[in-house]
């Protein structure tokens, strides 16, 4: 009948309708809240307001942060969170009904999550950003920081006439990969962590991921590139036989999401493997160093630069993977997969023992790290954001 009249028929409208609504009153709560966070916690109350619009946010919030969402749904439109830590008072929103213009701001500080990893991204990305811009100039907000997805190449400079160092509005950059540009002043290295886009878990580990023994001595699932160190890679393990001793798959197509069984497995591979083998793809740095740690499943990185303009700045001199090695990550580094066979011979030998001692450093190092990034993040808003109280 709708058809029939001419009449753009949508039979999804009303449940759309009442998601909308709902997040709507969500919103309101949330704003609520912020009015009311923390009352009595007098002047020096720092209110940041993050908007998460990259995957990168969840990472920051759950992982980082450790804090929760409302709801725990993952494909609601709206959700949200709050925490207060030293002088400050955190509000998270996220999800496909956060779009600029749509909600009211009561924080005087903001902290945009971006996507900037390809183009598509970065128009989406400048839209918040002009947003931002707006809210600044009509004095609705004071302050505003980015966390960027950066580039896989470091090619972000489209954002830099946005630095306030440049005359632009935004104070802060926290960005991925090693962005040569990092200078531990307004600009600097943010961990990449890992895929929250395909809902990896915040974990807590367990005894038995400390104590039990693993099945496979080494892991590698994933997509090979033709022509990359990752067909070199396989052609090492299927010599020496030692693809029977680890958990491999391979795939020939990047695959953005994952199927349950499929997820299921790249779990269960970090879960029972003493070893996580991460080649290069686009950028040294990937999702699988991060979930390999949240295992306790050591690192096995191919410790080399890839093409682009990422490297070495005024700060860092170690590329690739500054920020880790600064932070004292205790992976393997290796150059060459020629070295594998005979690390493996040496991971045979090991007893244990060692492999659970092992495994509780990569568990606590990783814990600390996140702690670290963590205050590291809020110390850096709270000087940048807060009046001083010289003079």
């Amino acid at each position: 009948e709708h058809v029939a009249a001419g009449e753009d028929w949508n039979p999804w409208e009303a449940q759309e309708r009442d998601e909308q609504a709902a997040a709507r009153r969500s919103h309101e709560a949330l704003r609520r809240r912020v009015r009311n966070a923390a009352p009595g916690a007098g002047r020096g109350r720092l209110r940041v307001h993050v908007w998460g619009k990259a995957a990168l946010g969840l990472y920051l919030w759950q992982h980082i942060f450790e804090g929760l969402l409302e709801p725990a749904d993952v494909t609601a439109q709206w959700r949200e969170g709050s925490q207060s830590t030293g002088k400050t008072h955190f509000s998270f929103i996220t999800g496909p009904s956060v779009v600029p213009g749509y909600f009211a701001v009561e924080a005087e500080h903001v902290v945009l999550v971006l996507n900037g990893r390809e183009e598509a991204k970065v128009a989406h990305a400048a839209q918040w950003l002009l947003y931002a811009q707006t809210l600044i100039q009509t004095r609705r907000i004071r302050h505003v920081a980015v966390v960027l997805l950066g580039n896989e190449q470091c090619h972000n400079e489209w954002i830099w006439p946005y630095l306030k160092r440049n005359g632009g509005f935004v104070s802060l950059l926290f960005v991925t990969y090693d962005y040569p540009l990092a200078n531990e002043e307004d600009i600097f290295q943010w961990p990449l962590g890992v895929a929250t886009y395909r809902n990896f878990p915040v974990l807590e580990p367990s005894w038995a991921m400390l104590h039990n023994p693993r099945s496979y001595l080494c892991n590698f699932l994933g997509t090979v590139y033709k022509n990359s160190s990752r067909e070199t890679l396989l052609e090492i393990l299927k010599q020496d036989g030692l693809d029977k001793l680890c958990w491999i798959a391979a795939r020939e197509q990047w695959q953005p999401q994952e199927t349950n069984e499929s997820f299921r497995n790249y779990q269960d591979a970090l879960l029972q493997s003493d070893l996580t083998l991460c080649p290069v793809g686009i950028n040294t740095e990937c999702y699988r160093i991060y979930e390999a740690c949240s295992y306790a499943s050591v690192p096995v990185v191919e410790d080399v630069m890839t093409p682009g303009v990422c490297g070495n700045s005024s700060v860092y001199h170690s590329a690739p993977l500054q920020l880790l090695k600064t932070m004292g990550a205790p992976f393997i580094f290796i150059k060459d997969w020629k070295e594998l066979p005979s690390l493996l011979e040496e991971e045979k030998k090991k007893s244990l023992e060692e492999k659970i001692q092992r495994r509780r450093k990569l568990i606590e190092w990783y814990r600390n790290f996140k702690a670290l990034m963590r205050q590291k993040f809020i110390n850096t808003l709270e000087n940048s954001f807060l009046p001083s109280d010289k003079g």
